[in-house]
């Protein structure tokens, strides 16, 4: 999201404008639509710098009207808009400085915070997981495989279906086992296991 920023890291003690590429390339596109690049074609002549944010490819903007020369209470990114667009801004809410500390015990607590909240979505994908390899095959699943093994024939079934039990307590196909009754016997994991195998080439 585009917006003001603060970051000593990266742009020592200067208030920047953080642009959202996609949504200023928009604009830039339904207002002017001279097909060059924003930046260089507008931004840069009407005197704002490109400051970049790091190796991470995300930069700030500087510049008059939009973080010189202006009322940090009254903050809009109006001057950047009249220069992009060619057109007046009419900006006429106030927004905010985002203010980021890089300080040792910020970004350890930054850290704990992103470990938690990944840790969790992790640990929600491993018991998703655990749980498809014990509950039984879904009917459209069987379904589906019905009419793959219809297409692959019984022996590309066979081998497909010996390599998605491997390693569990699934028995491969037994010799005159029907091919829908052998699915039955398999879980949500072995049987999408089985199904990208057959829809391979």
């Amino acid at each position: 999201m585009s917006g003001f920023a603060r970051d000593p890291k990266y742009y020592g003690d200067r208030l920047v404008y953080e642009p959202l590429e996609s949504k200023w390339s928009r604009y830039h596109a339904t207002h002017c639509g001279c097909g060059q690049d924003w930046l260089t074609a507008h931004a840069i002549p009407a005197g704002f710098t490109i400051i970049p944010r790091g190796k991470t490819g995300y930069y700030g903007l500087v510049g008059p009207g939009l973080t010189e020369g202006v009322d940090e209470t009254a903050l809009t990114a109006n001057a950047l808009w009249e220069a992009v667009t060619g057109k007046p801004g009419t900006q006429t809410w106030h927004e905010q400085v985002h203010v980021t500390c890089r300080s040792p015990e910020a970004e350890a607590a930054r850290k704990a915070a992103n470990d938690a909240y990944y840790g969790k979505i992790r640990e929600e994908s491993a018991k998703r997981q655990a749980a498809s390899r014990k509950t039984p095959a879904t009917a459209k699943q069987l379904k589906y495989l019905a009419s793959l093994a219809e297409k692959v024939g019984k022996e590309r079934f066979d081998a497909e279906f010996a390599k998605a039990v491997e390693g569990t307590d699934i028995a491969p196909r037994a010799l005159r086992e029907r091919t829908t009754t052998a699915s039955k016997r398999l879980t949500i994991a072995a049987a999408r296991q089985l199904i990208a195998a057959l829809l391979t080439d």
